[in-house]
């Protein structure tokens, strides 16, 4: 509920700039794969390197998705969701979700929040003397959601470190973080630093107070949303916690003994979408700066097959100089890989987006790096 993005566009900057190469990113949601991908056409969402999805159901690896098969195995054990849909229709305060969000190993209703408790109680008795052994989990004020027992976010979690802890691939430091009820027990696995962003519900403060209030590890965040994650990385020193959006000299040459391959990159984007907003001066400054870090020989080839020199791509530059300014015009990158392939290069391949009011342009781009003694080229 960010309209401007600006969280979330904070966020993606630093994770692309600092953490892409060496952590893995995460996306632990209560939505099915298919409101899951609509929130991505909707949201500058970058790609997590991990998908749970339907409350801790399903786990899926990568860009393509791809599932984990052990987690299914695991979630078949005393479930029945035909039993579950059959005593859950004897309860009136019931409604049905929507077919797409009835899952495999989770069935998903409406129930309005006097409801909630008394219906709760009472299912999971009747579904427990059927032989079936499920959780409930109410969130959103509104939702329900009846999963097998070892299913959930947390329990989606916990498999996956310890099936990182068998491969030799335990994360130094894990970060959960959270805004609603399904997200509690992310908070209950051990080891795990955790928090609250400012916006949260109503029902996972409650479970704040009654259970975390002193808790350290826990903290709520003062920062809504994204901003929150940032906040919390930044609480616990777990890493660099500066977004590059967040630096206001964004187009002043830096050196590069505290830059890498990849923040040159995101920097330079950064810094192409405030030329553009005008947010930086149109100067020539500017633009012998650009010259300054450009190869004379270089070249730039359009998405659609335009090739111009970089010195021909420079004057472009010059000329869209404010042309979104006022506009809701946003730049951000996605999977920045950079490898090294030389003493002095780096070949960085990445998914460049624009955002233009509801107008979103993406496209692959591949860049060689050079470091020259003091700057990149």
């Amino acid at each position: 509920h960010d309209a401007e993005n600006s969280s979330l566009l904070r966020f993606n900057a630093l994770w692309e700039a600092s953490y892409r190469h060496d952590s893995l990113l995460v996306f632990s949601t209560g939505r099915s794969p298919l409101l899951y991908k609509q929130l991505r056409k909707e949201k500058p969402m970058i790609t997590p390197d991990i998908t749970i999805m339907s409350v801790g159901t399903e786990i899926t690896y990568g860009k393509s998705m791809v599932p984990d098969d052990g987690w299914v195995q695991e979630l078949n054990q005393k479930w029945d969701k035909d039993i579950v849909i059959e005593e859950a229709s004897k309860f009136p305060e019931l409604k049905p979700q929507a077919e797409t969000e009835q899952r495999a190993h989770k069935v998903s209703f409406y129930v309005k929040k006097d409801n909630a408790k008394q219906v709760t109680e009472a299912l999971s008795k009747i579904l427990e003397q059927r032989g079936l052994d499920v959780k409930i989990i109410y969130s959103g004020g509104v939702d329900m959601d009846i999963l097998p027992q070892g299913a959930g976010k947390g329990q989606a979690l916990a498999y996956l470190l310890k099936k990182f802890e068998t491969e030799g691939k335990l994360p130094g430091n894990t970060l959960v973080c959270g805004d609603s009820g399904n997200d509690a027990e992310l908070f209950s696995i051990p080891g795990v630093y955790g928090v609250m962003v400012s916006n949260a519900q109503e029902e996972l403060l409650q479970w704040h107070a009654e259970n975390a209030k002193d808790n350290p590890k826990i903290p709520h965040a003062s920062e809504r949303c994204a901003s929150g994650i940032i906040q919390a990385i930044g609480h616990f020193n777990l890493g660099p916690n500066l977004s590059p959006r967040d630096v206001s000299d964004i187009g002043q040459e830096q050196s590069v003994e505290n830059v890498s391959a990849v923040q040159e990159i995101v920097n330079f984007c950064l810094l192409s979408e405030k030329w553009r907003r005008a947010e930086v001066e149109n100067s020539e400054l500017f633009i012998a700066a650009i010259k300054a870090s450009t190869d004379p020989s270089g070249a730039y080839i359009h998405p659609s097959g335009a090739d111009h020199s970089l010195k021909g791509y420079i004057n472009i530059l010059r000329k869209v100089y404010g042309n979104k300014q006022g506009k809701q015009f946003r730049i951000w990158l996605d999977n920045v890989l950079a490898t090294q392939i030389s003493s002095d290069i780096w070949l960085v391949k990445f998914d460049k987006w624009e955002l233009h009011d509801e107008e979103r342009h993406g496209c692959v781009v591949t860049t060689i790096l050079r470091k020259d003694s003091d700057w990149f080229t």
